[in-house]
């Protein structure tokens, strides 16, 4: 029986697929449109949008399968501010019909990816049954999509909740921090870094694997999935101009007031991973470690 990935056009979902492949396990990739991932092979391959009950009845009908893993979202966050529409069709109720249909057709396991934005960064670290208090409207969909699952008569899924995921993927959409604070760092621009945020950096392997390890022993519940540190998002910047032997004399701290965002972001976040190490073993490596891995 096979593991389904949604959104594996994106970064979570590329690393899911290349894990599934490299331990020959049998895995359905979907995405809207059409595959961007070259290393996913077509026959793998189906186009599936999640906010259509239909289509997503229609292919767990067909398909033998065995678990959900979705990684499928809106996650630009001041992009979800101006359409809130948008966002919660994605985030609410497409996750509403995955959990519905694996309701109807008897599949073991959903597990659903939501975000340290759930938590209004007041008094991190967080740790999974601390309250939540979402600053924005993409921090709310999660929010009301993790309490669609937690409210369900059926205990058939999981959440994980990781911080700021980066990594390396394929034709992907969007860039994430790191990626885009190396080039910029090699560049020789001009950066203004908040110093007055702070995070504990996911990377996209790590979550992978978690992720998996969730699907394939039906682990229930919360688990929060992130780096093992939690630091400033200029820390951030300078540790990667450090490890990279870049010149960090260009990156300035500014405060997050002064950016004049659409959403407002929690302060600090970080999580304790306690849980995820003794439930799923799950022993992410260090920031500098993840660097390491990066290709140029």
């Amino acid at each position: 029986m096979a593991i389904l990935i949604t959104g594996s056009n994106g970064l979570l979902g590329q690393k899911i697929v290349a894990q599934l492949k490299a331990k020959d396990l049998p895995f359905i990739a979907t995405s809207k449109g059409e595959n961007r991932n070259p290393d996913c092979p077509v026959e793998n391959y189906k186009s599936l949008d999640i906010t259509d009950i239909n289509q997503v009845n229609a292919l767990l009908s067909s398909a033998n399968i065995s678990s959900i893993i979705n990684t499928a979202a809106m996650t630009n966050v001041d992009a979800c501010e101006e359409n809130e529409t948008e966002c919660r069709k994605i985030n609410v109720q497409g996750v509403q019909n995955l959990h519905d249909a694996c309701t109807t057709f008897g599949l073991s396991h959903l597990v659903h990816v939501s975000t340290d934005f759930v938590f209004d960064g007041e008094k991190g670290p967080y740790k999974e049954e601390d309250k939540r208090n979402p600053l924005s409207i993409y921090a709310t969909s999660k929010r009301d999509s993790e309490d669609l699952l937690m409210s369900s008569e059926h205990d058939n899924w999981s959440i994980l909740r990781p911080i700021i995921v980066f990594g390396q993927g394929n034709n992907l959409s969007r860039s994430n921090i790191v990626l885009w604070a190396r080039e910029a760092l090699k560049e020789g621009k001009e950066l203004t870094i908040v110093d007055d945020q702070f995070r504990a950096p996911t990377w996209a392997d790590d979550l992978a694997w978690a992720c998996i390890k969730a699907a394939q022993q039906k682990a229930k519940g919360v688990f929060h999935i992130s780096g093992p540190e939690t630091f400033s998002i200029y820390e951030l910047v300078t540790r990667i101009a450090r490890f990279y032997k870049l010149d960090s004399k260009s990156v300035k701290p500014i405060s997050s007031s002064t950016l004049n965002q659409k959403a407002k972001r929690p302060p600090k976040t970080g999580f304790i991973i306690d849980k995820a190490r003794k439930v799923l073993g799950y022993n992410p490596l260090t920031f500098e470690e993840s660097l390491s891995k990066l290709t140029d």
